[in-house]
């Protein structure tokens, strides 16, 4: 298949490479808006390269990869649906809310897929966690917790586009809390606060949080999250039931340095980067998405599955700012 991809920047470029990786991709035709960046793909990866997102959906495409900027997913989004051809496009699927159900509305019953990259969904950890209380391996599940923690806070560029650190760095959480135990959201408390990142705090956001999330069947999840974890990319989930418990991310590779004499775990180098402990997540979601381009199975993260964490966000970001507890019905409401 062919497939073309928007936006050559960092997760742009890992994705072209790991698409010429796979056996179904026989071609990719790639844009820009910065031509020496596509200019660069196409000499690294052997792609040919359109001017603009008409002309590549122009150049006989199977598919579209968007890893452009935030503000570009809805309209490329419609402007692959609009030609016919599936769509994977990177998180969030628009910057609002408000923009995301507009996106919804204008895909939902087109018959075209589209897939929304949510990359725990394909990490095996995440997956055998989802096994496992699938099977109800832990009996009745009463507690989960789930961090995600980056080694350096992101550029001010970056911060004041991102939307706040629920929505872009918590969503991954939330969206893993929903995929794994099957079950919605129904409540959060939230609070955050500000340990040294003073752009962050300039830009009104936090950079470093927490939340509790009530699950519809009482099951209580805690969500930590923070921008400045000085040994590295952390990304866990713990999942305690009545007949057993379960972790995921407790490979050699964690980034926690063990105070107990003796102790010898973890020993490796620790994970730095998201796209170093998630690498063979990033590989399997788009080997996924050309089974879906192949019409072999439906998308595995719908808009609809984006947008159900993304009202998550919502909940504990207003419950972040008014210090109260809120229902996640309340913010589909408003």
């Amino acid at each position: 298949m062919r497939i073309g991809i928007l936006g050559l920047g960092r997760i742009g470029a890992f994705h072209a490479g790991t698409l010429c990786g796979l056996g179904a991709v026989e071609s990719l035709v790639v844009a820009d808006p910065f031509a020496q960046a596509a200019a660069a793909a196409a000499e690294r990866f052997g792609a040919e390269v359109a001017d603009s997102p008409e002309a590549l959906l122009a150049a006989g495409v199977d598919a579209l990869v968007v890893a452009a900027a935030t503000d570009a997913h809805p309209a490329l989004i419609r402007a692959g649906v609009a030609a016919g051809v599936p769509v994977f496009c990177e998180k969030p699927v628009a910057r609002t809310m408000a923009e995301g159900v507009a996106v919804l509305d204008s895909v939902r019953g087109s018959g075209v897929p589209v897939q929304i990259g949510y990359q725990r969904r394909f990490d095996a950890g995440f997956a055998a966690a989802r096994a496992a209380v699938r099977a109800g391996e832990l009996g009745t599940l009463h507690l989960l917790r789930c961090t995600t923690l980056d080694p350096a806070p992101p550029p001010a560029a970056y911060i004041t586009a991102s939307g706040g650190v629920f929505r872009d760095c918590s969503v991954h959480d939330f969206d893993a809390i929903r995929w794994v135990t099957g079950r919605e959201v129904t409540e959060v408390y939230a609070v955050g606060g500000n340990r040294g990142a003073d752009h962050i705090a300039r830009a009104g956001d936090a950079d470093t949080v927490g939340a509790v999330l009530t699950l519809d069947d009482g099951t209580i999840a805690l969500v930590s999250n923070s921008r400045h974890n000085g040994r590295g990319y952390d990304v866990r989930m713990e999942l305690h039931g009545s007949a057993d418990a379960i972790a995921v991310g407790l490979d050699d590779r964690l980034p926690l340095r063990p105070v107990e004499s003796g102790a010898a775990f973890p020993s490796g180098v620790p994970h730095a980067f998201f796209m170093d402990r998630f690498a063979d997540a990033y590989r399997a979601e788009l080997a996924a998405f050309t089974e879906v381009v192949a019409g072999t199975r439906p998308s595995p993260c719908t808009v609809e599955d984006a947008l159900e964490a993304g009202w998550i966000a919502e909940a504990c970001a207003l419950s972040r700012a008014e210090h109260r507890p809120v229902p996640v019905a309340e913010v589909r409401q408003a």
